[in-house]
């Protein structure tokens, strides 16, 4: 940035695979150099919190700070979500679970934030802007899920400035409360062609 300029920098739309251990700093910096942060949150429910694996090889304070999704959402940095399989399994709903429902509360995302993460923020991150959405004329790339239950959550009480009461309009998804079955993949079409069908 220093040499070419920060818009150029911008304009490159660079990505960071494997976001783990940044600092708000490092996000604002993100941010304003439009690089994309491709993270994977299952990585803090396997191994986040103050007695889990990070901690006990990074230490108590150190641990803890790893997979900041709240920070980095904070910041304005656009979030891809991804498994990193075989790491953790490829299941796209645990990740989304894992960033609602972070070991650490401050760093909490909503579910709708998380959900974009894992769909239009990984093929923006991926430099295909116009992937990840459901609009006439858009690629027939999608899965069809069977849900237990859809809500409208916010699990995080910091979150007061849209109702969760089901007549203000805001589309549901999934329960996604930490024992809540998650949803099954009934269909999976790519480019038109049905590649999973359950």
């Amino acid at each position: 940035a220093a040499e070419v300029g920060v818009v150029a920098i911008r304009r490159s739309r660079h990505r960071l695979e494997h976001v783990e251990g940044s600092d708000r700093e490092t996000a604002e910096l993100l941010a304003d150099l439009g690089v994309s942060a491709s993270m994977q949150p299952a990585f803090d429910a396997l191994w986040g919190g103050g007695e889990s694996l990070y901690a006990k090889r990074l230490g108590a304070e150190r641990g803890p700070t790893l997979n900041p999704v709240g920070s980095m959402a904070a910041a304005g940095v656009v979030l891809a979500f991804g498994s990193d399989s075989p790491v953790t399994e490829v299941d796209p709903w645990a990740g989304v679970r894992a960033a609602v429902f972070h070991q650490v509360p401050e760093q909490r995302i909503s579910a709708r934030a998380a959900f974009a993460a894992h769909t239009r923020g990984a093929h923006r991150a991926a430099l295909r802007d116009e992937a990840g959405v459901l609009a006439p004329g858009a690629e027939a790339t999608f899965a069809v899920w069977e849900p237990s239950d859809l809500v409208v959550q916010a699990p995080d009480a910091r979150i007061s400035a849209w109702s969760t009461d089901e007549r203000s309009g805001v589309p549901g998804l999934p329960d996604l409360t930490p024992g809540a079955p998650l949803p099954t993949c009934r269909t999976s079409v790519l480019r038109g062609d049905v590649v999973h069908q359950a």
